[in-house]
């Protein structure tokens, strides 16, 4: 097997800090709500909770330009523009 992404796109793609961020975001909201009324309630609470955890994501990722620009190479007409 040939690893056909640069150093830079794999630590891109195996990052985890902004998933284990969202994670710890869910698991302060489940501490605080421990009993929603309804499905739609749980959802809603989600997504407001997702929102605010995605306001923070701010630090630009580095090499990014790099990381891009070979992805688009590899991947031509999936990625915007």
């Amino acid at each position: 097997m040939t690893i056909k992404f640069s150093i830079e796109v794999r630590k891109v793609i195996y990052t985890t800090n902004a998933i284990e961020s969202l994670n710890a975001t869910y698991r302060k909201l489940n501490r605080q709500r421990s009993v929603l009324p309804s499905d739609t309630a749980l959802l809603k609470a989600l997504y407001l909770s997702t929102f605010e955890a995605t306001k923070k994501w701010n630090l630009p990722l580095r090499y990014w330009g790099q990381v891009y620009g070979e992805l688009s190479i590899m991947y031509e007409g999936r990625l915007p523009q």
